[in-house]
């Protein structure tokens, strides 16, 4: 099983500013997205059956760093990867690269929590999802650590300097 699944996508002209980069907010919806992609491909979770069957997640926080423009027309790579995890909350990586992956673009870790949608409060992950997310779950990130060190961990790892 895939603990960082990733995919493609090239940067869209409505997603852009007047001088061809990307617009801060479109970040966002490329790593959700991306996130979404990675759920339904690389782990068969459709999160529209999730919601049918009375379960979905909610944001309660992003931190994204923006480290290198993406440019209108740019294919740019999405990983995303589980680097929390509690029965009340899920905590994503996601990271943009240029087409190669030899350049960060940004870095976002989005805070998730399961809710009921009959209720629309919060409801505890059931085991059957905790066994799950366990065996996805990145155990090489330590977001505790912050979202620096983890930038400079993923340099290391690329060409950039």
């Amino acid at each position: 099983m895939t603990i960082t699944p990733k995919s493609f996508y090239r940067v869209r002209f409505n997603h852009c500013d007047p001088m061809g980069h990307l617009n801060n907010s479109a970040y966002i919806d490329y790593f959700i997205n991306g996130r979404e992609d990675h759920l339904k491909y690389e782990y068969d979770i459709d999160l529209a059956d999730f919601a049918r069957k009375g379960l979905a997640w909610v944001v309660s926080e992003h931190e994204i760093k923006y480290l290198r423009s993406a440019n209108y027309n740019e294919q740019v790579c999405i990983h995303s990867t589980l680097i929390g995890l509690s029965t009340y909350q899920l905590i994503v990586e996601m990271v943009m690269y240029d087409e190669k992956e030899e350049q960060i673009k940004a870095i976002m870790w989005s805070s998730f929590i399961p809710i009921s949608t009959e209720t629309g409060r919060r409801h505890e992950h059931s085991q059957v999802f905790m066994d799950f997310a366990t065996q996805v779950l990145n155990h090489t990130i330590d977001y505790k650590q912050g979202m620096k060190a983890r930038i400079a961990q993923l340099k290391s790892q690329t060409t950039e300097k």
